[in-house]
């Protein structure tokens, strides 16, 4: 018998098709192993009554309370009943609403004193909250005395539930499925966790900690049942990066090492300043795994302004120095040409090998985009398969098949997550052997994020800023409250720009589309008004507050050499302001630019609002971030922007994101299309144990790569890392 096979039996054998149906399409759970890591969100204690002053509107709940009064109405002349029901738990009260004909079932339930489970979807009538319609199960209603004693000392599973099924009936289905399971022995449920690891961290047995999840007797049940639990997530995923990182390392590589008097060393005498010690720090790694025959595989990670371009370019000219190519990848062609702007501007007359006016020892540094003339693009080419480019930076451009090189030795990926495994894949199939891989990113990650999201690439950090960058001043603008704040942003923007500087103000949207059907009352339409949009926004500045200076705007919809034009108008000092969506977050770089205003910042994320700040502040004036919102002083969104207010550190601010975020978003449902495969596991939380787990996956993996000796792992990896989360995980 498989090892795994009893979790991976369908849903429809145990709790009947019609069940097994609305698991599979509401809550994405279609096997014995998926209910039963379906764990509960928090536990209810009998005597415990959920706070019903706290419930949040428009979402569903499931309250713990006591029925306090039920009343009877009539209406269309006595034909239909309304019973409302108040229900109580010592902080609020809540009204429950049921329609009907005669004498009807929740009329004979819901008396006075009895008390009981209700879940619905929270709404205001006539200012008090409701549940219209709840499914309810009544707790203690005419049990025998033995029942209500067993009862009193059960906590109750609360599970994240849906609309068409309420958290009770989720803990009836996991009754069944742990009842069998019982029944049979808990026969063909593995035990993916090595015996040794288990007894040296005192972790209780897989099934023992199901049973204690969904049925505890104690707090205790649920504290053991939650350290074994997250063990198996954290140690599981390990392992499939350390698979991945011992498989990566076991390909050959050519050891690539700078000559002694080459291209850096001229290179490094021309630059007009000195690294950072953490430049130095993290060079001296990436050298090192240069200079061995298996594959680097680094992730560089740095704040915006850090010097991450200059750290790859100085592993680039090593690269070239060793007789190989450096390529390097950006998302777009406008982050693809600016590259390449600065490297040919570090390198000076280094970039311009065998050619006229060229250093001696120079090599060539050729561009290559998908929007280049014929010619431009043929030359390009040649370049590179002659080998005359030492560096060569583009877009995907660069890994279709008629690309060939020379010998590409290195391959810079710039913003990671723009790329997936198979881009990975087909630039290294352009190289006798694989090239080395250097990822860098701007977004600051957390170790243990690093860890868990990037884990098969060995991580370097920059954290310094250079000397010499300008400080970013960053103010929270209440428009709402306090419209006289917005009035004098623009004032501080035509400021910024009389006195020869330039300013970017971005919006969440475009403009123009569709207007949504569905309008709702005024009141509601101005709570949840349509995002700021782009277009409509450029329209107001250039006939209002910013009449008169030159006012562009720039968007994803915009023709690319539309949009090539407008950036290159911008950095030359040939447009004012910029009204733009987040196409503007990675990687553009105009020093002259010292004001970014950012409209409905609330709807942005914290890291995403810090990336878009780092466009500004990067000359010598001073930087400013104004962040324009509408949101009340007390709610979650306004603390948001205050914390990027705060402060300026980028791996704070990611912290900050990540404890906001949903737990287990981290491997990021969004960006994968599957649920998260972290469930227990808290990132920031359990930082301990996601770094044991990587060092104890390490170790198992390098004793046994095929983990021949641990059939229910290797079971329990195939199940975690279906087709789609491993190609998540590839793609990092």
């Amino acid at each position: 018998m498989d090892p795994m096979s009893a979790l991976d039996e369908s849903l429809k054998k145990s709790v009947g098709g019609r069940t097994a149906k609305v698991l599979a399409d509401h809550l994405d759970l279609h096997t014995v192993g998926d209910l039963l890591h379906h764990y509960p969100r928090r536990y209810a204690e009998r005597g415990e009554l959920t706070r019903l002053a706290d419930l949040p509107l428009d979402e569903h709940v499931t309250v713990v309370a006591q029925v306090a009064k039920a009343t009877k109405k009539t209406f269309n002349a006595g034909k239909g009943v309304r019973l409302e029901v108040v229900v109580t738990d010592g902080s609020g009260s809540l009204t429950l609403v049921f329609f009907g004909r005669g004498v009807f079932k929740p009329e004979q339930d819901l008396i006075p004193g009895r008390r009981g489970m209700f879940a619905g979807k929270v709404s205001v009538f006539n200012r008090t909250r409701q549940l219209a319609h709840p499914d309810y199960q009544l707790l203690d209603a005419e049990a025998g005395e033995d029942a209500v004693d067993a009862f009193a000392n059960q906590l109750i599973p609360l599970y994240p539930a849906c609309k068409q099924f309420a958290s009770w009936q989720i803990a009836q289905s996991v009754e069944v499925v742990l009842d069998s399971l019982n029944a049979a022995g808990w026969a063909g449920v593995g035990e993916p966790l090595p015996a040794a690891l288990r007894e040296a961290r005192s972790l209780a047995p897989l099934p023992e900690a199901l049973e204690k999840v969904h049925r505890p007797r104690t707090k205790a049940d649920v504290n053991d049942a939650r350290s074994r639990l997250k063990w198996d997530e954290a140690f599981v995923l390990q392992v499939a990066l350390a698979r991945r990182r011992a498989a990566e390392s076991a390909l050959p590589a050519v050891p690539r090492v700078a000559a002694k008097d080459g291209l850096l060393t001229d290179f490094d005498a021309r630059l007009p300043f000195t690294l950072t010690e953490g430049q130095r720090k993290v060079t001296a790694e990436i050298f090192d795994d240069l200079a061995t025959d298996h594959p680097m595989h680094r992730l560089l990670q740095g704040e915006v302004g850090s010097g991450k371009t200059l750290v790859a370019l100085r592993a680039m000219l090593a690269v070239v120095d060793a007789g190989g190519q450096a390529a390097m990848l950006a998302p777009t062609e406008v982050l693809a040409q600016q590259h390449h702007r600065s490297i040919t501007e570090m390198m000076g007359d280094l970039a311009q090998g065998g050619m006229l006016g060229g250093a001696a020892n120079g090599t060539k540094v050729t561009l290559l985009t998908g929007s280049m003339g014929t010619a431009g693009r043929r030359r390009a080419l040649l370049d590179l398969v002659t080998g005359e480019a030492g560096i060569v930076v583009g877009t995907h451009a660069l890994i279709e098949d008629k690309v060939q090189f020379h010998d590409l030795g290195l391959v810079v990926v710039d913003e990671q997550h723009r790329f997936g495994v198979e881009q990975r894949d087909a630039l290294r199939a352009k190289s006798a052997q694989p090239p080395h891989l250097l990822v860098m990113t701007a977004t600051p990650i957390p170790r243990t994020v690093a860890m868990t999201v990037f884990g098969d690439l060995e991580t370097s950090v920059l954290d310094q800023l250079p000397a010499g960058r300008s400080p970013i001043a960053t103010h929270v603008v209440p428009a709402k409250d306090k419209p006289h704040f917005l009035a004098r942003t623009w004032e501080r923007v035509r400021e910024e720009v009389e006195g020869g500087h330039q300013a970017y103000v971005v919006c969440p949207r475009i403009g123009d589309e569709e207007a949504d059907p569905k309008k709702k009352s005024e009141e509601d339409e101005a709570e949840r008004r349509p995002p700021l949009a782009v277009l409509d926004i450029a329209e107001q500045l250039v006939k209002g507050p910013l009449a008169g200076l030159r006012v562009e705007v720039l968007h994803g919809r915009m023709h690319p050499d539309a949009k090539d034009d407008v950036m290159r108008r911008f950095t030359a000092g040939e447009v004012d302001v910029l009204v733009a969506t987040t196409v503007i977050e990675v990687g553009v770089n105009v020093p002259n630019a010292t004001v970014m205003v950012i409209m409905d910042a609330d709807r942005f994320g914290v890291s995403q609002l810090h990336q878009l700040r780092g466009r500004v502040g990067r000359g010598t004036a001073p930087g400013l971030c104004l962040l324009v919102s509408e949101m009340a002083e007390a709610s979650q969104a306004r603390a948001r922007l205050d914390a990027v207010a705060a402060t300026l550190d980028g791996f704070e601010l990611s912290r900050i994101d990540l404890e906001q975020r949903r737990e287990g978003d981290v491997l990021g449902q969004a960006q994968s299309g599957t649920r998260s495969s972290l469930r227990m596991l808290t990132v920031i939380e359990d930082e301990d144990v996601i770094a044991e787990a990587r060092e104890e996956a390490t170790a198992l993996v390098a004793a046994d790569p095929e983990l021949t000796g641990h059939p229910d792992l290797r079971s329990a990896l195939e199940s975690l890392l279906d087709a789609d989360r491993e190609e998540y995980l590839d793609k990092g």
